[in-house]
């Protein structure tokens, strides 16, 4: 494992997850909210998007979370394990409320400095319009026919226990990981 594609809707813990990957691996982990915001919560330009994006997944490790899907192509070509965390709707704004009660005021560690967690409506709206359709393209990667790389579909919390459970114990005995539940 040495290039994770981790993608998810907002609320499903993908930057946990790849906090916790990155403590058992030592891979430098990569927040796509880092690369779209610029401080006071202004949106990089698109193309200085991209650009910042594939800069990182040219390296030869990494774990990169987050959307960004004009770079999904490339990240895929280049990750050896992708991660679809697909929780339910409920659970995600749940979480997305917590995480917003917890850092109110304070920027998060995976955001871009100058950007203070919020309430915001927008974002409401976005994860409520978006819950069908954000899950379209991980979906069809998952599908696709890609033998050299370990893909993990995972539905809820106990899926991701599971899943770093059989890192830790990867970790311990030497041997690649197996194949995720994809």
């Amino acid at each position: 494992m040495k290039r994770v594609m981790i993608l998810g809707q907002p609320g499903s813990g993908k930057s946990t997850l790849a906090r916790l990957i990155g403590d058992r691996t030592g891979l430098p982990v990569v927040h796509v909210d880092r690369i779209h915001h610029l401080p006071g919560w202004q949106e990089r330009p698109r193309a200085e998007k991209i650009a910042m994006a594939l800069a990182e997944q040219a390296k030869p490790k990494w774990i990169f979370e987050g959307s960004l899907s004009a770079t999904y192509e490339d990240r895929f070509e280049r990750a050896d394990t992708v991660i679809f965390l697909d929780f339910p709707l409920w659970l995600r704004s749940w979480r997305v409320i917590r995480r917003t009660l917890v850092h109110y005021g304070k920027t998060r560690p995976d955001m871009q400095e100058g950007c203070p967690e919020r309430f915001s409506f927008e974002f409401a709206k976005w994860i409520w319009d978006t819950r069908q359709s954000g899950r379209r393209k991980p979906l069809d990667l998952l599908q696709r026919d890609a033998p050299d790389k370990r893909m993990h579909h995972l539905r809820g919390p106990s899926d991701v226990r599971d899943f770093l459970d059989a890192l830790d114990g990867v970790r311990e005995s030497g041997q690649e990981p197996r194949h995720g539940n994809a």
